[in-house]
């Protein structure tokens, strides 16, 4: 996750947990004259359309009064889905044994991209078995990781 996506988690966290939500992570995608902010939320019983509308409302306001958008952009607020989209250390941390996709920022033996098990998660890294080769991933040169669902559990 980039600096600023950092940042912008840190500010809204607050307020969406005043929902009783929980903020998984944010992204932030540039495109050209307008950008999309995405918030990924969740809850023990589920997220439905109401409680997007209400951290939506929540969260805008705080983004009106703190501006820290420059450009146009669109806001949207979603549960994560079954392709579970992971931010943070105990995030990885609770799916270990699960299969998961990652991209990171700095290539690694000429990839950028692996899918595979994640074996483990150890100190700020990621273990991750791709073709029966481990490989180590820095949590903080992962651009974008996602839990990969399994439709046959």
């Amino acid at each position: 996750m980039a600096k600023f996506e950092h940042k912008l988690t840190a500010m809204l966290r607050p307020a969406v947990e005043e929902t009783g939500k929980e903020l998984l992570g944010v992204e932030f995608i540039s495109a050209g004259n307008h950008s999309v902010l995405r918030l990924f939320i969740d809850h023990e019983n589920g997220i439905d359309v109401d409680d997007c509308a209400e951290v939506s409302r929540q969260v805008g306001a705080i983004l009106d009064v703190e501006d820290p958008i420059s450009s146009e952009y669109s806001l949207e607020v979603s549960s994560p889905g079954l392709d579970r989209p992971l931010f943070e250390k105990a995030q990885f941390e609770a799916v270990v044994g699960e299969t998961v996709e990652a991209k990171i920022s700095m290539p690694l033996n000429g990839r950028r991209k692996f899918k595979g098990k994640l074996v483990a998660v150890e100190n700020e890294s990621l273990i991750v078995m791709v073709d029966n080769e481990e490989y180590e991933l820095v949590i903080s040169n992962i651009d974008k990781a996602h839990l990969v669902y399994n439709h046959t559990k």
